[in-house]
């Protein structure tokens, strides 16, 4: 999966600290990011391609190496002439530890750019110093980094697992999915979803792993379920364009194997969704 980086590791530690001429300045615009591919790796901008006046955040450390983010539209002076605007599902293709360093670096970016005024007063937040964390001058309020819990659902009749596609955007094969609502827990949103999706009942809810997935600001949590009784499927067409029940030797892959949803899927492919890694 995109997190499965070994040797090299991802710190996510917080430092108030700023960049410095050549460290790594992740620029992302709406949901692209500048970068360039070279030998194998990632090529991004860096802080000395910056203006004087560029706003910049802290964000991780990977492999050694200090990511920062630019911040409240500061961009390459060139407008990205260096640098190409990639969507983020066309780099996760590509594949390194350089991908996951993307998608976490935009879950982060998104929140700095949704947390510029306080949700409390209005007022404009200024970033702490002591944590990760924007803060109100006026009001005190703290806004830490939002996480939002979803769950990935392998639902299973037997030697068949069901198979589901988006109606809208993402146009490879999936799984149910979907966010935990308030109040609830993980194994009842796997219920609720299964039904309101597809109509079915599902028993032996057991976890199998979990996920971050920084495009969505997710941690998604994966579920092998049973459906329970009758195995109709009742598709909600103003989510799915496809729902069906496929036998293990012809379920088709996603073209990548960044994410949680495919390896669950490969995992019942191949016999082995009850053992561990």
């Amino acid at each position: 999966m995109i997190q499965d980086i070994f040797p090299e590791r991802l710190d996510n530690a917080y430092r108030d600290a700023q960049p410095e001429g050549g460290d790594i300045v992740l620029c992302f615009e709406r949901d692209r990011c500048a970068a360039e591919p070279e030998d194998g790796r990632l090529r991004f901008p860096r802080r000395e391609m910056l203006g004087e006046r560029a706003d910049c955040a802290y964000a991780f450390s990977l492999a050694g190496r200090s990511f920062f983010l630019a911040l409240n539209g500061t961009r390459a002076p060139e407008a990205f002439g260096r640098f190409t605007l990639h969507g983020l599902r066309g780099l996760a293709l590509r594949g390194n530890a350089d991908i996951f360093a993307v998608y976490t670096g935009y879950h982060l970016w998104k929140w700095y750019e949704s947390s510029r005024f306080c949700g409390c007063c209005g007022s404009k937040t200024v970033p702490a110093h002591d944590e990760r964390a924007m803060t109100c001058p006026n009001c005190g309020n703290r806004i830490y980094p939002r996480i939002n819990p979803a769950v990935i659902a392998g639902v299973t009749d037997g030697e068949r697992l069901l198979i589901t596609r988006y109606k809208n955007g993402y146009r490879h094969n999936a799984l149910i999915a979907g966010f935990t609502e308030i109040g609830e827990t993980a194994e009842e949103t796997v219920r609720r979803e299964v039904m309101e999706e597809v109509g079915l009942k599902v028993k032996n809810i057991r976890y199998y792993k979990s996920q971050p997935w920084g495009i969505a600001s997710d941690l998604l949590m994966g579920f092998y379920c049973e459906a329970d009784g009758d195995t109709e499927i009742r598709r909600d067409d103003r989510e799915l364009g496809y729902a069906r029940w496929v036998p293990r030797k012809e379920i088709v892959l996603q073209p990548s194997d960044h994410s949680l949803t495919n390896e669950m899927m490969k995992r019942f492919r191949d016999g082995t969704e009850r053992t561990a890694d």
